[in-house]
């Protein structure tokens, strides 16, 4: 049940939400998950400063129910870093890529 946020202050076309939605859900093994149960949101033209300036940038927040291996997090951090680099035209140090684990979860009415 992983939900990744990606948090930016540029523009995101419906295009490069549908290629990066679909690249993190290739990329979501790296730490043990599948598609079917991931969620993805976007939020474009944040008001983000990142060192100081107002420069293209993002921010990643990924919650998960449970937990993952630090390697598993190493690959993902390099996948998901990549992906918004490339689909959004960022550099890769102008993101960051947080995570939550998280113990409860619900879904459907009721809890994992």
């Amino acid at each position: 049940m992983p939900f990744i946020n990606t948090k930016t202050n540029v523009t995101i076309s419906k295009e490069q939400e549908e290629a990066i939605k679909s690249r993190f859900g290739e990329v979501i093994s790296d730490i043990g998950k599948t598609e079917s149960w991931l969620m993805v949101g976007f939020e474009e033209k944040a008001s983000l400063y990142f060192k100081g300036q107002d420069s293209p940038c993002a921010i990643l927040d990924i919650s998960l129910y449970g937990k993952a291996a630090p390697a598993a997090y190493e690959s993902l951090t390099k996948d998901v870093t990549q992906i918004v680099s490339e689909e959004l035209q960022l550099p890769s140090d102008r993101i960051y890529v947080k995570y939550q684990e998280v113990d409860y979860w619900g879904w459907n009415g009721g809890n994992f």
